[in-house]
């Protein structure tokens, strides 16, 4: 289940970070756009976070559904050029901010326009006949994932386990009767709004997999405390007597944190999947690979064990860790699929059978170059700390940070001077060019992939930065890159890079064959 020991090196640039003229990046022209971007610079992977529906803080690490897209993402440009939208539709859009996305008031302009499209789709036989088929494949999510969005709809965002009808909560099957009697067409709207999604969606990838650059998706390992996989597999979390949250999630104190996090997602009840055969799992896992080619396991030592907390606590100071069945996870998937390719998220407090669980399914872990300098009690740089650069082995997969992290400017510039020195010192670079000094020692090193941030190859400080953990704000999640910010310039030096550290795609059995021919 490995990523085949490929030579790689690819950006992370989440599709709400793309340019464009409707406040928000999509799947339409500027997604190919960047993708051919991506080529030129010699990348093969592009690194997406989860394109899930977003609720309250617009995180995509706290979806609507595991198995939905995020609505927002639809191309108004794709749609006009599929004859669902006209020119005038998108004549009038607001005054978006460029370096940024407004996430309201995006909505309140977009999905208006989005519920059109689906509407005249619907009208149409040829479409309406495809969406019908989608609507049988994906059975497994679509109908639930409608009805939870008219109902939300019905209740302005309110929490379906607290503000919604008990009938409607509890699904009493007369309730859900009359809902899909008395909401029939907007139901419809929002199975047709996800085959838009779909269907772009696929045609980026198809499109991105003849430039031959893969596509890496993100599982958040947990669902949504208020999301549709909560409200209709209420059975697969625990609760207690009264069908309350009884634990929720999170990790305990840590660098990020000295309270911890509260992530607030309910806990699985591991037992009712494994008597399921985990079919939630795997048909998780089957969407992401309709959309993606490798996946990325958010928080990959849940898989071993996860931090439970008991509902009602206001930190993750008093949590206790519980055990997973993630060998019997991993091993049912492995059989329903065959090797996938996973990328096991592995940072933060990570213990040995965690390491077993990873290194048994041959999965590739990760190093963040920002967390290796690191100093000893001399003060002197601790030279064997395992993210250093040099000091990485083949199988994983080095960042110079995450969304989650400093962008590398703002976190090189928060060192103490002696620290900076030490810094400068190790990447033989001086300040103005620390940068691309750090990316060229994370693809001069063994990792057999290497993916930065658009953040850091554009050299941005944290005003860029994608999120700030333990904190819910307008900033987070909302950052958009600049039209022509990825020049010539930039792609050529991240190309440079990926020819003379060997990062061709290509296996190093596949570069030796290339090599003799």
């Amino acid at each position: 289940m490995d990523i085949e020991g490929r030579r790689e090196a690819g950006i992370l640039m989440h599709i709400t970070s793309l340019p464009g003229g409707y406040g928000i990046g999509d799947l339409g022209p500027s997604a190919y756009e960047f993708a051919h971007q991506l080529k030129t610079a010699g990348a093969t992977l592009w690194q997406m976070l989860p394109l899930g529906p977003t609720g309250y803080g617009n995180s995509p690490y706290a979806q609507r559904s595991s198995f939905a897209g995020n609505e927002l993402l639809i191309s108004p440009d794709m749609l006009r050029m599929e004859g669902l939208l006209d020119d005038e539709d998108l004549m009038g859009a607001p005054d978006f901010p460029e370096g940024h996305v407004d996430f309201q008031t995006v909505e309140e302009w977009k999905l208006p326009l989005i519920r059109k499209a689906a509407h005249k789709a619907l009208r149409k036989a040829k479409l309406r006949k495809e969406i019908d088929e989608f609507r049988k494949r994906e059975s497994f999510w679509i109908e639930d994932y409608a009805m939870f969005m008219v109902l939300y709809d019905k209740y302005y965002d309110a929490r379906w386990h607290t503000v919604w009808d008990d009938g409607e909560s509890r699904r009493d099957p007369e309730v859900l009767s009359d809902i899909r009697k008395k909401y029939r067409k907007d139901i419809d709207a929002y199975v047709a709004m996800q085959y838009l999604f779909d269907m772009q969606i696929k045609e980026l990838r198809k499109h991105v997999r003849e430039l031959g650059i893969r596509i890496i998706g993100d599982i958040p390992i947990f669902a949504g405390a208020d999301s549709a996989d909560t409200w209709s597999h209420i059975e697969l979390f625990k609760t207690d007597s009264k069908g309350h949250y009884s634990a929720v999630s999170g990790v305990p104190p840590d660098g990020f944190s000295p309270t911890g996090q509260l992530w607030g997602n309910p806990v699985y009840d591991w037992e009712v999947h494994e008597k399921t055969g985990f079919r939630w799992w795997k048909e998780r896992i089957r969407r992401t690979l309709e959309m993606a080619d490798i996946i990325r396991i958010d928080h990959f030592r849940g898989l071993d064990a996860y931090f439970e907390i008991k509902a009602g606590e206001k930190t993750a100071e008093h949590g206790k860790w519980r055990k997973s069945p993630g060998k019997k996870l991993l091993s049912a998937i492995k059989e329903e699929f065959g090797n996938v390719p996973i990328i096991a998220e592995d940072l933060g407090w990570i213990t040995d059978s965690v390491r077993k669980l990873r290194d048994s399914f041959s999965l590739p872990g990760m190093k963040i170059a920002q967390d290796g300098f690191t100093m000893d009690a001399k003060g002197y740089l601790n030279t064997y700390d395992d993210f250093l650069p040099h000091n990485y082995t083949r199988r994983f997969v080095a960042y110079t940070g995450t969304h989650d992290n400093h962008t590398a400017k703002s976190w090189f510039f928060a060192h103490p001077d002696i620290e900076k020195h030490i810094i400068r010192e190790y990447l033989s670079s001086p300040d103005d060019d620390i940068v691309w000094a750090l990316i060229r020692a994370i693809m001069m090193s063994n990792a057999d992939t290497v993916i930065i941030p658009m953040q850091d190859i554009l050299e941005l400080d944290d005003d860029a930065r994608m999120n700030f953990p333990s904190t819910c704000n307008s900033k987070n999640w909302s950052w958009r890159m600049r039209s022509g910010a990825f020049d010539s310039y930039r792609t050529s030096r991240f190309s440079f890079l990926a020819k003379i550290s060997g990062r061709n795609g290509l296996t190093a059995e596949e570069h030796l064959q290339a090599i003799r021919s």
